[in-house]
Formats: structure tokens, C-alpha cells, sequence
């Protein structure tokens, strides 16, 4: 039995109008699919675009969109760098993949910004004496999406003045080292930076639902409160 297949159309905007060197493209899809395996495609179709890999937004029909949002045939998918003196969403994901870092800082530094601060909680490899082999995390991924978004307003109303924020947790096995969660919060100055950064990783260990056991050389268990 043949695969079902599906037909969009691409619009592009901008700079990725102009990387890409056409306005529109119909791309044609195996169902079911979503923003991802679009993007997917068209990267595949318009090398010249990987170069927004880390930046592109997303909207389907005309409604901002994620890269898990799903599509269907006859969907319009419309790929554009940040707007110029717009808003740009926060980044609240969920991830198998390693953390990428720097990228993050990327996506999120502009000029408004005096201040970038960073968290980056690492695998280590001690705990109570007993040495860890490897982390698991376990995540009720579209809840725990929520709570990041929930988690940024709350954010945003404690200190306006934040710029961007960026807010990306790991799951699955991690080594010693691995990145498992990086917060990264943007402002014109300093204080505001640190203390929201602060105040997101406290409330993320609190709120959003993902469950780390750790592996030791002579055992395993899951860590109850206080991640």
C-alpha cells in the first residue's frame, strides 16, 4: 500500500525569500507530516536556507506555528526570519537532542540587549557520595511544553524588562557533562538578567513535568523534588 501524500505551499519572506530565489514553492509530503518535515524538505530543495536553520519562524494558514505542528494537505506554510523591531516568541522546547548552546544565544541576542545570562545545568557525575554513570529524563512532553510557555509569562510579568528568553530541557539518557536544561534570558541591563534566570530554573524544577533517575555504578533511582 502506497503512502498518502500531501501537496502545500511554501511561501517565503525576506531574507529567506531572497536565500531561497523564488517566492513560493509546492512542496509535496508522505502523510502525515508536520512543520519539521516541511522544513525538512525544503532545506533539502533550498540548501542556501540552511543558514536560518536556527532562526526561521514558522506559520501555517496565517497562525504562528512549531515545528511539531502538524500539516495537511492544501496547508500554506510561511517561512520568515524574525521581524524587524517585532516581538519575538520566547523558545520554550523540549529536546532529545543535545542542547545546542550557542545557537540559543543566537536566536535570542538582538540589540536591544546590555545583558545575556545563561544556566546551563550539567550531568554531574557525584551525588551523595555515590557516583553517577548517566542521568534518564522522563517528560510528559506536550505538558511540559505548557508549563514553559506558562513559566515565560509568569517570567515576563515579574520583570517586563526581560528582552528574550530561552528556555530548552533535555530528555531521554544524558552522559556526565551532557547539557541537560539551558535557560537564556536577554535585557538591556544586568540585574534583570540574572534574576530572572534565577527565578526560571527554580520554578522549572517546581512546575513542569519531567522526572530525572539517576544511574550509579551500584543502582538507580528516581530524584523526587528539587531536580
Amino acid at each position: 500500500m502506497s503512502t498518502p501524500a500531501m501537496t502545500i505551499t511554501v511561501y517565503f519572506f525576506g531574507a529567506c525569500r531572497e536565500a531561497a530565489g523564488t517566492p513560493e514553492w509546492h512542496c509535496e509530503l508522505a502523510a502525515p507530516a508536520d512543520v519539521a518535515r516541511a522544513w525538512a524538505a525544503v532545506a533539502l530543495r533550498f540548501p542556501q536556507l540552511e543558514r536560518f536553520s536556527r532562526s526561521a519562524l514558522f506559520a501555517v494558514n496565517e497562525e504562528h506555528a512549531r515545528p511539531d505542528q502538524s500539516l495537511e494537505d492544501g496547508d500554506t506554510l510561511a517561512i520568515f526570519p524574525p521581524v524587524s523591531g517585532g516581538a519575538v516568541e520566547d523558545v520554550c522546547e523540549i529536546t532529545r537532542e543535545p542542547i545546542d548552546k550557542a545557537g540559543l544565544e543566537r536566536r535570542l541576542l538582538a540589540g536591544e540587549a546590555g545583558a545575556v545570562v545563561t544556566f546551563d545545568g550539567v550531568v554531574r557525575e557525584q551525588t551523595g557520595g555515590r557516583r553517577v554513570v548517566r542521568l534518564q529524563y522522563e517528560a510528559y512532553e506536550p505538558m511540559a511544553v505548557k508549563e514553559l510557555r506558562r513559566l515565560a509569562a509568569e517570567v515576563r510579568e515579574r520583570w517586563p524588562e526581560v528582552a528574550r528568553l530561552g528556555m530548552v530541557h533535555r530528555f531521554g539518557e544524558l552522559e556526565i557533562s551532557e547539557s541537560s536544561v539551558v535557560i537564556v534570558v536577554t535585557s538591556p541591563h544586568r540585574r534583570v538578567a540574572f534574576e530572572a534566570c534565577r527565578y526560571a530554573i527554580d520554578r522549572l524544577k517546581q512546575t513542569v513535568p519531567i522526572w530525572k533517575k539517576e544511574i550509579f555504578e551500584d543502582g538507580e533511582e528516581w530524584v523526587e523534588g528539587g531536580r
